[in-house]
């Protein structure tokens, strides 16, 4: 009797160890399969997020080449507005896409004015400076040209000196250090200026009262204004 309990008994046992093993594999398939699809989930998240900063990249590339074709867009237009400002200007100087305050002259990328009242050669500088403008210095063959076909007579310049000096061509300026000068005499505090009278430059006493010649940077040249001012039937606003 005692034999058959234990041989039951371990008949349990035994059942009872395959069930757990069963339950132990059952589990362990369990853990494998979530595991297996968590992974592929990393996996495709990983995917898309290479994808992701992929496509980022290039439309960071797109916008930068974007920016660059607007930028050289915007640089031939501005070009294209100026040379044909340039144009209005000559037929009408007064013309609504001049870069330069009324009553100023236009010359490349400045502007100038020539006063209609006579100053001495300080009171002339703040006059210009009043302007947000100097005295006119002539830098350049460009400048020199357009100032000599004017023909002016007895216009101050930037040309202040201590010491006086004999005339020169007005070709001469554009290489002269004078524009750069500012110098006193230091035995009777006298100053001389420089002006100019046709096709020379003079120095005269800086208190003389003479007629004076402001510059400044031209403002840029609105291209709307510009493309805009011609009307289909020739004639301009």
């Amino acid at each position: 009797m005692s034999e058959e309990i234990t041989y039951a008994d371990l008949k349990f046992q035994e059942s009872g160890k395959k069930e757990n093993i069963h339950e132990f594999d059952g589990v362990g398939i369990k853990v494998y399969t979530t595991l297996k699809i968590e992974t592929g989930k990393l996996n495709k998240m990983q995917n898309f997020k290479e994808e992701l900063q992929k496509n980022v990249s290039l439309q960071l590339i797109h916008n930068k080449n974007s920016s660059k074709m607007i930028r050289d867009l915007s640089i031939t237009l501005q070009e294209i507005a100026t040379k044909l400002c340039h144009e209005l200007y000559k037929r009408e100087p007064e013309h609504k896409c001049k870069p330069c305050p009324k009553a100023w002259m236009w010359h490349e990328d400045s502007c100038y004015r020539l006063s209609d009242h006579y100053e001495t050669w300080q009171k002339s500088v703040v006059f210009c400076s009043a302007q947000n403008a100097s005295l006119l210095t002539i830098k350049n063959k460009s400048v020199l040209e357009f100032i000599k076909s004017k023909k002016l007579r007895r216009y101050w310049l930037g040309l202040p000196n201590g010491e006086y000096q004999d005339y020169q061509n007005l070709d001469e300026t554009i290489i002269s250090s004078n524009w750069l000068t500012q110098r006193r005499n230091d035995i009777n505090d006298r100053m001389f200026c420089g002006y100019i009278d046709t096709q020379y430059v003079y120095y005269g006493d800086c208190t003389f009262k003479l007629k004076f010649i402001c510059e400044k940077l031209a403002n840029p040249v609105e291209v709307k204004s510009t493309l805009l001012s011609e009307i289909p039937d020739g004639k301009y606003s």
